[in-house]
C-alpha cells in the first residue's frame, strides 16, 4: 500500500496488525532510517535482541530466497512478535520479499529500508501494490519538517528556544534528518543539562551554515536575481552531493514566505509590519535584505515562480533527466526574472 505523507504520523506511533512488511525509501537515508528504528522498535524495543530480531543481508537472501520466508514464518523464542530488518535494500531482493509476502505462517513483521526507488522500481511496485505491505517515501525536509524537529529534540533534552533562535536553526539545518539532528544534538550537548531556553548565541556557536551547504544562499541569489552568483553555488552543491529537490524546496519556502508578506502588503500593511507576520520570524540580519526582495516580487510573479518550482520538481522525479539541469534551469530562469 502506498502511504500518504498525512498518515505517516499514525503509522510511527501504532502499526496496524495486518501489515506483514513495511518499506522505507527515499534519498533522505537518515529520516528513513529514523522512521524504520520508530516502527521496528513498536515489534521489537531491543533491537539488539538477537532472540527477536533477524538481520539477513542481500547476500545472505540471494544465497537462500526462501529464507525471509522462513524468518518471518518463525515464532519468537521469548514471545511477541519476530522482527525482521533489512537496511539498503534494493531490487534484487523483490522475489523474495514477494515470497514472504503470500506466506501465511508466523505473524512476524519484514521493515526494509532503500534509497531513492523509482516509481517502476520493482521493489516499489510490490510494496505499493500489496494489501499487507506498506510504501512509506521519505522526502527532504522542509521548514516545517525542520521546525517540528527542533522543538521535539530540545523538548526531550528539557530544553527551550527562542523565536530568533528557531528562525536561525530552521534556515541553517540542511534537507538530511541524520545530519540535522546531529547538529541539535550538539546544541544539546553545548547547553549541558542545565536546561534553560538557546538563545540566537546559543545557535550561531553550535550549528554554523556549512549544515545547510548553502541551500538558503542559494534561494536568496534567485529571489535577489544574482544569476552570476547563484552558477557558483549551485556547481558548489553539485560537487558536495546536495539534493536538487532540497534546493528547489528550500526556494518554494522562501517564495512562499515571500507570498505572505505581498498578500499582507495588499490589505494595506507596510513591507515591515508584513514581516513580523511571519512565523518562524525572518532573522533579524536577514530582515532588511528579506524586505527589499519581496518588494521586487508580485504576487502574480511569485505564484508562477512557484508554478516553475513545483513543475521542476516533478520533473526531477518523472523524466529521468538529469536532475542537476533541471533544477539549474529552472532556478536560473527565475534569478533572470527577478533582475
Amino acid at each position: 500500500m502506498k502511504v500518504k505523507p498525512r498518515d505517516i504520523p499514525a503509522i510511527l506511533k501504532a502499526l496496524d496488525p495486518s501489515v506483514r512488511a513495511v518499506l522505507v525509501f527515499g534519498r533522505d537515508e537518515g529520516l528513513a532510517r529514523e522512521r524504520a528504528d520508530t516502527i521496528s522498535k513498536q515489534i521489537a524495543p531491543d533491537l539488539s535482541d538477537p532472540f527477536q530480531v533477524a538481520k539477513p543481508s542481500s547476500e545472505d537472501i540471494k544465497a537462500a530466497p526462501s529464507r525471509l520466508l522462513d524468518e518471518i514464518s518463525a515464532i519468537s523464542m521469548l514471545g511477541g512478535r519476530r522482527l525482521v530488518r533489512m537496511d539498503s535494500v534494493g531490487n534484487e531482493v523483490t522475489e523474495p520479499v514477494k515470497l514472504a509476502l503470500e506466506g501465511a505462517q508466523g505473524d512476524g513483521v519484514m521493515v526494509l529500508t532503500a534509497g531513492d526507488l523509482k516509481p517502476t522500481s520493482s521493489l516499489r511496485k510490490l510494496m505499493e501494490g500489496a494489501k499487507n505491505a506498506l510504501a512509506i517515501p521519505c522526502y527532504e525536509d522542509g521548514a516545517r519538517d525542520l521546525m517540528g524537529l527542533v522543538h521535539s529534540v530540545l523538548a526531550d533534552a528539557g530544553l527551550s528556544a527562542t523565536q530568533d533562535a528557531t528562525a536561525y536553526l530552521v534556515d541553517n539545518l540542511g534537507g538530511d534528518r541524520m545530519v540535522s539532528r546531529g547538529e541539535l544534538e550538539k546544541l544539546v550537548l553545548y547547553k549541558g543539562k542545565a536546561g534553560g531556553q538557546v538563545t540566537l548565541a546559543d545557535a550561531v556557536a553550535c550549528v554554523g551554515d556549512t549544515a545547510a551547504l548553502g541551500l538558503n544562499q542559494i534561494a536568496e541569489c534567485v529571489t535577489a536575481g544574482d544569476a552570476r552568483r547563484l552558477e557558483k553555488l549551485l556547481e558548489r552543491a553539485r560537487i558536495s552531493g546536495e539534493s536538487a529537490v532540497a534546493i528547489l524546496r528550500t526556494l518554494q519556502s522562501r517564495l512562499l514566505r515571500m507570498h505572505l508578506v505581498r498578500g499582507h502588503i495588499e490589505t494595506g500593511m507596510n513591507v515591515s509590519e508584513a514581516v513580523t507576520k511571519l512565523r518562524p520570524p525572518v532573522f533579524f540580519a536577514e530582515k532588511d535584505k528579506f524586505q527589499a526582495e519581496a518588494m521586487r516580487w508580485t504576487l502574480a510573479g511569485l505564484e508562477r515562480a512557484m508554478a516553475i518550482l513545483l513543475e521542476a520538481e516533478l520533473d526531477c522525479k518523472t523524466t529521468g533527466n538529469p536532475v542537476d539541469v533541471i533544477c539549474a534551469r529552472a532556478l536560473l530562469r527565475l534569478a533572470k526574472a527577478a533582475r
